[in-house]
């Protein structure tokens, strides 16, 4: 049975999903390039400058967990991590992944194995120094961060998901030992201390298009596409019902009613 109200939205949703599919199935065939993000594009040095110091790369998604509406947020900082450990891995740096929460330790664990083998360096992959769960509790795994921060005095941090309180603490201490640092969330509470402390930020939607830009994937690229297509088809229908309401016609109205 149909609800009243809900066609117009199930139509867009399915236009929407159309249109998806479709450019994934064109970034096969040409793959669409994406706007510079200087965050991204400078990794490498980071890491360069890791292997240079002969100091390891920490990675942290913050408060990422799988059965939360952060989940999202979670995804997009694991699919950067299998690309920062994969240069760790050509570069010979040991990179440490600091785990808020235990469900994502084999899913961490597989990403990274796989990129030590994409490297021809499976065999220098160790789990147990490189995955490290810290605790369930947030300044409880903050403090803990904070120590493998003291402790092994990384050339570089990297930070991208969903960060809270600890975001300051984070930033402030990886800055005061001289890190590089690199931060990236959708939480807009967050966004301002990540922007005064860290030297390259990812801000908010930038971190869900953060792995397709470093993968060239294409299948990914065009997936980002094709919802960049369909933000601008809903701006557009935006623009047109303030014209047609300040016109006094509430046709595009009645059909959203639909």
């Amino acid at each position: 049975m149909l609800v009243a109200g809900r066609m117009f939205a199930l139509g867009m949703l399915i236009a929407i999903c159309v249109l998806i599919i479709v450019c994934m199935e064109l970034a096969k065939k040409n793959l669409p390039t994406f706007r510079k993000i200087a965050g991204l594009d400078a990794l490498p040095e980071m890491i360069g400058r890791a292997a240079e110091m002969g100091k390891p790369v920490h990675y942290t998604t913050g408060l990422g967990e799988l059965n939360t509406n952060m989940a999202s947020q979670l995804v997009a900082g694991l699919s950067v991590l299998s690309y920062v450990s994969e240069i760790c891995a050509k570069l010979g740096v040991r990179v440490i992944y600091t785990v808020y929460q235990s469900q994502v330790m084999p899913i961490a664990t597989e990403l990274m194995k796989e990129a030590y083998t994409r490297a021809g360096k499976a065999d220098e992959f160790d789990a147990d120094d490189q995955v490290r769960y810290m605790s369930g509790e947030q300044f409880a795994y903050a403090s803990a961060v904070q120590g493998v921060a003291e402790r092994e005095r990384p050339a570089a941090n990297i930070m991208i998901g969903p960060f809270y309180a600890e975001s300051m603490l984070f930033a402030e201490t990886f800055y005061r030992i001289g890190s590089i640092q690199l931060a990236g969330t959708a939480r807009g509470y967050q966004i301002p201390f990540f922007a005064v402390v860290c030297d390259y930020l990812l801000i908010a939607e930038e971190i869900y298009a953060a792995g397709a830009y470093v993968s060239k994937d294409a299948v990914l690229t065009g997936s980002i596409r094709g919802q960049d297509v369909g933000k601008f088809i809903a701006l557009i229908l935006m623009l047109v019902g303030v014209i047609l309401t300040l016109a006094g016609s509430n046709a595009l109205i009645n059909v959203m009613k639909l």
